[in-house]
């Protein structure tokens, strides 16, 4: 019989995308109240790899990735995605945007071995966490890189995306080496 032990601290990132500057600055704030110091920014990416959001969030979409200082427990998943969920209808209700989605957070979480994204939609590909949530391993490290799987979103399969990812993974490294405190 295998032996029960407590998971590895990970690294909590959140990816926001919208049309409107002004979201992601709110979305930042509103996230380092309840996360903490953001270690390290992406840049704004061009998110123009499907059409899926166009309906609910307009055109001209970029995507930032904010990965945070403090480490996290991988089973804080589904409650920080409905967080994050409710965070979009609160700016959704205050905003003047024209879009009924004008902001988009999902977050997920990075260990050494993968990227696990949040979902409210279940799939073949999904396992159910609770409260409605589900997760996916969208991207595994292997052999030095990162590999994709079928389901893996087009834009999670970018070079530049993948750098980020690799960048926030030597620094999780750092972390758990020095016994870096989480949240």
């Amino acid at each position: 019989m295998g032996e029960i032990t407590k998971p590895s601290q990970v690294l909590l990132l959140v990816a926001v995308s919208s049309g409107h500057e002004e979201a992601f600055t709110w979305a930042r704030q509103r996230a380092s109240h309840q996360f903490g110091q953001v270690a390290t920014a992406s840049t704004v990416f061009d998110f123009n790899e499907t059409d899926y959001y166009l309906p609910t969030m307009g055109p001209n979409l970029k995507k930032q990735f904010l990965a945070y200082d403090q480490l996290v427990e991988p089973g804080r998943l589904p409650a920080i995605k409905k967080m994050t969920n409710d965070w979009e209808a609160e700016y959704a209700a205050f905003c003047s945007h024209s879009e009924s989605r004008p902001l988009n957070l999902d977050p997920g979480y990075l260990t050494l071995a993968k990227l696990v994204l949040a979902s409210t939609k279940d799939h073949a590909h999904r396992i159910y966490l609770n409260d409605g949530i589900y997760a996916e391993v969208t991207l595994a490290f292997r052999q030095g890189a990162w590999k994709k799987f079928e389901w893996t979103f087009p834009d999670y399969q970018r070079e530049d995306y993948q750098q980020f990812f690799s960048e926030c993974r030597d620094d999780l490294r750092k972390k758990l080496r020095s016994g870096h405190p989480g949240i």
